[in-house]
C-alpha cells in the first residue's frame, strides 16, 4: 500500500533535503564516487592544488543549485509524473555533491560560504518554473543540464594534468547530466530560446566567479 503523504510530512521531507544540500558531509551517495580508491593523482604544485579546489567548489555549488531547483520544481509540479522524475534526478544530483564534497575534502578544500544564498535563489526559480507549467519547467531542466555540461567539460579541460580524481568524477558526471537534458526534452521540455539560454549564462557566471575562492 502506497503512504499518502500529509502536508507536514512534505515539510519535514523538505527540511531534511536542505540540510542534506547544505551541511557539509552530510549527503550521502547512492553510488560509489568515480574517482575509485586506487585511482591516484599525480603529484601536483600547490597553485595547481588551489586551482583544483576552486574548480571543485564551483562545482560544488552547482549541485546545489541544481538540488535546489530540483525540489523547487517537484513541489509545484503539476503531473505526478513530472514529480517523479525530479525526484529521481534529484537524487542522482545527490551523488554529485557528495562527490564533490568528498573530493573538496579531499584537497584540503571548502564548500562555498555563498552556497545558501545560492540554494535559495535557486530553489525560488525552479518553484515558479514549475508553476508556470511542467512544459516550461522540464524546458528549464533541460537548458540548465545543457549549461552545466559545458561548464564540467571546460572544467575537465582546465583542471591540472596530475588531477586525475577530479576528473574522473566531472567525466561520470557530464554523462549524467546530458542524461538528465534528454529526459526532460522526451518528457515535453519546451526548447528554451537563444536569449533566455544567454540570460541563464550570464546569471551562472555570476555564481563560477563568487565561489572560485569562497
Amino acid at each position: 500500500m502506497n503512504r499518502q503523504y500529509s502536508r507536514a510530512d512534505d515539510l519535514v521531507r523538505q527540511f531534511d533535503a536542505v540540510l542534506r544540500t547544505l551541511v557539509p558531509r552530510a549527503a550521502q551517495p547512492s553510488r560509489p564516487s568515480p574517482a575509485a580508491p586506487e585511482l591516484r593523482d599525480d603529484a601536483m604544485s600547490e597553485p595547481e592544488r588551489r586551482h583544483a579546489e576552486g574548480l571543485m567548489r564551483i562545482n560544488h555549488t552547482g549541485e546545489v543549485c541544481a538540488q535546489a531547483l530540483y525540489q523547487g520544481q517537484g513541489l509545484t509540479a503539476k503531473l505526478p509524473e513530472i514529480r517523479g522524475q525530479m525526484e529521481a534526478a534529484a537524487q542522482e544530483e545527490i551523488d554529485h555533491l557528495a562527490w564533490c564534497d568528498a573530493r573538496l575534502q579531499e584537497l584540503d578544500g571548502h564548500t562555498s560560504r555563498l552556497n545558501p544564498l545560492f540554494y535559495a535563489a535557486s530553489f525560488g526559480i525552479g518553484a515558479v518554473a514549475g508553476a508556470i507549467g511542467d512544459r516550461v519547467s522540464l524546458g528549464f531542466v533541460a537548458a540548465t543540464e545543457e549549461q552545466v555540461g559545458r561548464h564540467l567539460d571546460a572544467h575537465m579541460a582546465e583542471l591540472p594534468p596530475g588531477d586525475h580524481r577530479s576528473r574522473a568524477v566531472l567525466r561520470q558526471m557530464a554523462i549524467d547530466e546530458a542524461h538528465h537534458a534528454q529526459q526532460a526534452l522526451e518528457a515535453g521540455g519546451a526548447r528554451f530560446p537563444r536569449p533566455v539560454k544567454a540570460g541563464m549564462t550570464l546569471m551562472s557566471k555570476v555564481m563560477t566567479k563568487s565561489v572560485y575562492k569562497l
